[in-house]
Formats: structure tokens, C-alpha cells, sequence
């Protein structure tokens, strides 16, 4: 095998960014999904796989560059030295670091191996997979480890009485298939949750995830303020000025509330523990009194209005 700084095309010096880059824009060109009619088009990529491995790989590169692997990874023979020297002749090389099991330090085979490149920067850039004799799985540990799949987005439309009640909703990924969720304590509005190992998936490739959108459709009554519920309640204008007692409407039915007397609109009331469930406890309502004018005239009321303005009735 050549030289594999001159199969990337790059000085002994050159860093780590610059090693990746120019392998990135060298496999771009050779790989083989992109030279269909090139037969040697595998076995360039493969090369270039084979010296990325080496320079890409900072203890690799550092042996290669001490002259202890050759361009293959393979360890290179140092010599016996001290051997036919005589008794007590020199020293005797340590032959500790050859693996004589797998063959011996004569070409015998690689006893570990770097991460496989085009595994890392590829694996998004072509849906086909690698071809046959390309390294295209990064391994660890001497086991292979699978690409993981696309990521899936979908959104779910519930109620405020779906987030209020915790509910389990179905819904249809966009892989097709059918799910069932638990809309889950606390959860916001526009809040992403991540369903693992729902996406797509492939034949070489573990499932991705599906990221599911949660929205909360328009309330007749209720606007969320975080785990809070703000309404708008109405009040008759006797109630207003006597006080007593009112019906506010909540998620799971009307309760009753007192008002104090002489109460403007816009003053608002707190229903505690009525809005929707949070993490630390459930929110509140927050009830803002809008005085009702009668919808027929009222004489008695009429009257009274022109005497606090201090003008004869007509």
C-alpha cells in the first residue's frame, strides 16, 4: 500500500482538521455510489478508507510516524538486536508487544483496530449503504455497532382536558405505524417529546426516534398561563356591588367562589389548585371579573345611574 499521507494528499504535518477535510473531499469523489462505472472505484475508496485509518487515528499515526506499523497498520520488524553479538553481547529485543498467536510480528495480522472514517462522516451522505469489501461499520470492542436510523417528527393535537386528565391519545407516525401516549404530568404547549426507537429504521440501521410535538387546541373559556388557567368572568352588576356567591367553571366542573362586595371589573381571583397538573402540583385558576350589564333596560337602574351622574331624568 502507498504511502497513506500521499494517498490523502496531505504533508506529515498537517493537523487532524485538515486530515478530515481532505479525506471528507477525497470520498466524496471515490465513493462508490458516485462511480457506478468505475470498476476500481471500491477499490480506491477502500484504500482511502485504509489510510484515513492510519493517519485519522492519532496513535496510529503516531507508530506509522515512529517507523512501528507500516502503511497496512501492520507492525514493522525492528531487528534482534543484541542477537549474534556473543555472551552478554548487547541487549536482547523485547518481543512482549508481538502477538506470536496471531501470526507473529512476520505480517502476522492487526491485534486491534482504529474507528472505520467513513462510518462517522458518510453515513448520512448515501442511503445505499457501503459496498462489499469497504469497512462501513465503526467498531468497538471488536463488535459492530449498527448506524442509528432517521429521526421522525409529528405533531399531537390535545385538549385541555386531555393535559388535565393525563390521557392516553393514538396517534400515526409517519413510518406508518400506530402509537398510543400518555400525555405526560406537566407538559407544555409546543413542548417536543422524544418517543426512542420509533423512527425509521433499516436493515442496517437500529431505529431513529420520533419527536413528537405537543399543542394545545384553542379553549372556549380557558387561556394556559403555563400550569395556570386564566378566564374571563362575567358578573351580574347586583353581584358586583351586594358581593355573594358565583359560579366559575373549571376543567372538570363549576364551583362556587364568594365575591367580596363593590368589585370592579378587572379584578381577578385566584382558584387554587383547579388549573392543570405541574410537576410540583397543579396550577391554578385565575379568574378576571368582568361586570354584565342587563340586557334589558332597567328602570330602577337607570334611575340610579342619572342620580350619581347628578342629572334629572328625562
Amino acid at each position: 500500500m502507498r504511502d497513506p499521507y500521499e494517498i490523502l494528499g496531505v504533508p506529515r504535518s498537517a493537523t487532524e482538521a485538515e486530515v478530515k477535510k481532505a479525506y471528507r473531499k477525497l470520498a466524496k469523489v471515490h465513493h462508490p455510489d458516485r462511480n457506478k462505472d468505475d470498476v476500481k472505484a471500491k477499490d480506491k475508496f477502500a484504500e482511502l478508507n485504509s489510510a484515513y485509518e492510519i493517519v485519522g487515528d492519532k496513535e496510529k499515526r503516531a507508530q506509522f510516524d515512529r517507523g512501528e506499523i507500516d502503511a497496512e497498520g501492520k507492525p514493522r520488524f525492528q531487528g534482534f538486536e543484541g542477537f549474534g553479538a556473543g555472551r552478554g553481547g548487547g541487549r536482547q529485543q523485547d518481543f512482549s508487544d508481538f502477538n506470536f498467536n496471531a501470526g507473529g510480528p512476520f505480517g502476522g495480522r492487526r491485534t486491534t483496530r482504529g474507528p472505520d472514517p467513513a462510518e462517522d462522516i458518510f453515513s448520512h451522505f448515501f442511503s445505499g449503504g457501503f459496498p462489499p469489501g469497504a469497512e462501513a461499520q465503526q467498531r468497538r470492542g471488536g463488535r459492530a455497532q449498527k448506524q442509528k436510523g432517521d429521526d421522525v417528527e409529528a405533531v399531537l393535537t390535545v385538549s385541555l382536558e386531555d393535559v388535565a386528565s393525563e390521557a392516553k391519545k393514538r396517534l400515526r407516525l409517519p413510518t406508518g405505524r400506530d402509537v398510543d401516549v400518555v400525555i405526560p404530568k406537566g407538559v407544555a404547549d409546543g413542548q417536543v417529546i422524544r418517543l426512542r426507537g420509533l423512527g425509521q429504521g433499516g436493515p442496517h440501521a437500529e431505529p431513529g426516534d420520533a419527536l413528537l410535538t405537543i399543542r394545545f387546541a384553542p379553549h372556549e373559556r380557558f387561556t394556559p398561563d403555563g400550569s395556570d388557567l386564566r378566564l374571563t368572568l362575567p358578573i351580574a352588576i347586583e353581584d358586583a356591588v351586594l358581593g355573594g356567591a358565583v359560579r366559575i367553571p373549571t376543567l372538570t366542573g363549576a364551583v362556587s367562589m364568594t365575591i367580596p362586595p363593590m368589585t370592579n371589573s378587572g379584578r381577578t381571583f385566584r382558584l387554587r389548585g383547579k388549573g392543570l397538573p405541574g410537576k410540583t402540583g397543579a396550577g391554578d385558576i385565575l379568574a378576571t371579573a368582568a361586570i354584565q350589564l342587563p340586557d334589558v333596560v332597567d328602570e330602577d337602574l337607570l334611575a340610579y345611574a342619572r342620580k350619581r351622574r347628578g342629572t334629572d331624568a328625562e
